[in-house]
Order: C-alpha cells, then sequence, then structure tokens
C-alpha cells in the first residue's frame, strides 16, 4: 500500500508540474510574493545604464542582429562601470536555445568582470522557444528568485521591472503590484522608473516594418499620468522592442525608447517636434546620473564606419523633482 501511495503521490506532482508549465506557456503566472531588492549606493551622485534588444546569438548571424555592434556596446558600458545596468528585454534571440545564452555569456563578460549589477527584464524573444526559456533567463540572474517582476529600491529611486509578455493590467497580479507599488512610493524617492519591453508610445508601426504600440499597452499612459499628477517624484519609463531610440514627454511622464542593443535597426516615423529627430538607425545605450533631487540623461549614439567605432551624444536631458 506504501508502494502505491507512494505512485499516486508522485503521479499528482507529474500533473502539477505540468500544469504549471502549461499556465506558464499560455501566458498565464502564478502568484508570487513580490520581490523588492533593496541596495544604496556607495555615494551621490551615482550612475545606472539602460539599453535594451541585443537579441544575441551566434556570432556569424548578422542578419537579425550585428555582432560587432552588441560587442562595441557592452565594451563601452563595462569601461563606464555604472552601479546598475537595466535591460529592457531581448537579451537572447531565442530564450530556449542553450547556445544563445551560451553567447550570451561570453559576450556579457566584461560587464560582468567590471561588477556592474544586471537587472534584466523579459522580452518575448527571452521566453520563446520551448519550456526552458525561463530556466535558462533566471540561471542567469539568480537574485530575481524566479520572480518575471520585481522592484528595485536604489538610494532615491525606485525601479519598477515588469514583464509585459504576461498580463499587466488593472485586476491582474502583476497589475495589482503595479499600482500597489505606485501608491506606495514614499518620500525618499526622487524618482521612479519603469523598465519594461513592450514600450507604451511609440513612433514605429508594423506597416514600417517595426512595431505598433499593442493592445496591452495603450491604457498604459493614462494609468501612469494620473498616478504622476499625485506623485512628488518625477515618473520615467524606460521600453524596448522598437529597435531603434525614442522619447516623448507627455503630461509629466518621460517615455524612453530604447532598443538599440544590436538587433537589426527598425524605422520610427520622425517629427521635427520629438526631442530626438534624427533618421535612420541609431545603436546606443542611456546612461542616468543621479543626485539628491535631480537626474541628468544621455544617450550615447554608436555609428560604425568601416569596422571602427565613432560615439556621439544622440541626445540628453534633466529632471528635478516637484
Amino acid at each position: 500500500m506504501l508502494g502505491s501511495a507512494i505512485k499516486i503521490v508522485f503521479r499528482r506532482l507529474i500533473s502539477a508540474l505540468a500544469l504549471a508549465w502549461l499556465l506558464s506557456a499560455c501566458g498565464f503566472v502564478l502568484a508570487q510574493a513580490p520581490l523588492t531588492i533593496e541596495q544604496e549606493p556607495k555615494s551621490y551622485p551615482f550612475t545606472f545604464a539602460a539599453y535594451g534588444d541585443m537579441r544575441t546569438t551566434d556570432p556569424g548571424n548578422h542578419r537579425e542582429t550585428d555582432p560587432e555592434v552588441r560587442a562595441v556596446l557592452e565594451r563601452q558600458i563595462a569601461r563606464e562601470k555604472p552601479d546598475l545596468l537595466f535591460i529592457g528585454g531581448d537579451l537572447v534571440l531565442n530564450g530556449g536555445d542553450a547556445n544563445d545564452w551560451a553567447v550570451f555569456d561570453q559576450e556579457t563578460r566584461p560587464l560582468r568582470d567590471a561588477g556592474i549589477t544586471i537587472f534584466p527584464a523579459l522580452g518575448n524573444h527571452d521566453v520563446r522557444g520551448g519550456p526552458h526559456a525561463l530556466d535558462y533567463f533566471f540561471q542567469r540572474f539568480p537574485q530575481l528568485q524566479d520572480h518575471r517582476w520585481y522592484s528595485v529600491h536604489y538610494g532615491n529611486c525606485l525601479f519598477l521591472v515588469l514583464d509585459s509578455d504576461v498580463d499587466h493590467k488593472a485586476g491582474s497580479p502583476q497589475g495589482e503590484w503595479l499600482e500597489s507599488e505606485l501608491k506606495g512610493v514614499t518620500p525618499d524617492i526622487d524618482f521612479v522608473l519603469l523598465v519594461m519591453h513592450h514600450p507604451p508610445i511609440t513612433h514605429s508601426s508594423t506597416e514600417m516594418g517595426g512595431h505598433s504600440v499593442r493592445e496591452e499597452e495603450k491604457q498604459m499612459p493614462a494609468y501612469l499620468e494620473q498616478h504622476q499628477a499625485k506623485m512628488r517624484a518625477r515618473l520615467v519609463v524606460i521600453a524596448g522592442h522598437v529597435h531603434n531610440y525614442e522619447r516623448y514627454w507627455q503630461n509629466g511622464v518621460m517615455y524612453l525608447v530604447s532598443g538599440g542593443g544590436g538587433a537589426e535597426p527598425y524605422k520610427v516615423h520622425r517629427d521635427k517636434r520629438d526631442f530626438y529627430n534624427q533618421p535612420g538607425p541609431a545603436y546606443h545605450y542611456c546612461t542616468f546620473q543621479v543626485e539628491r533631487g535631480r537626474l541628468r540623461f544621455q544617450m550615447h549614439k554608436l555609428d560604425m564606419a568601416k569596422g571602427q567605432a565613432r560615439w556621439s551624444l544622440g541626445d540628453s536631458f534633466e529632471l528635478k523633482v516637484k
């Protein structure tokens, strides 16, 4: 009888694991206790960096991503040694491919050797390719404790890292977490930064060969701007998915699209009134220097001319708390 009981328990365990995998594959996420990572900067001002959409894969693949650009960006960020690096998703081309992650490990070694703490958001390419995609992702970032969304409290900054590949609308587990975090911003926080993959605002489109704003994000600007109206802290959104650079200011919220990490460039409709209106691709990374009550931003643009890296300041701005 004991053997039969063990078999029954084993079958139930296998069934539960299979169900959990099926729910995850279909975009359903079981509720977890919220994860907040608390760290304190050594001094002010401090610097963090952000970018995304490297789509790391076989260095011989030049069609979907540029391996030379990826390497130059990573080495340059490593030289600057920001305290933190936030990656807005699509770290690899195919999340279920162990070889892509092995290349990612190799290419990002300069960042780790420089002692830079990396906090990633999940992108659609990171979760595709089979049941092991999330395993490969979390193996590289054990500090996330298998959380698909989480917060980082670092000095006077609160980073809310979302997973836009699963439901984040009001009433969903992630939506309720986001609402709680925004309502609970403490007086010591000067800047709240949302890091996510799919952008709430972009002037790219599927018709142009890029990405339009998805239905899932169309209501997010109004939602965030309502919170901004009640907050002393300044709110900044850092997204990716569109392989270019964009910046917009709307009702007190700054929206950045930073998807210039190496993936094949997408076209963006540029208006002369846009903060950044240069045509063509914009491989880049972003840096934020933070003081008490003040944030300074720079976009570092990379042009590759005959294999030589040329850097320029593509965009900049400054924010102060209210």
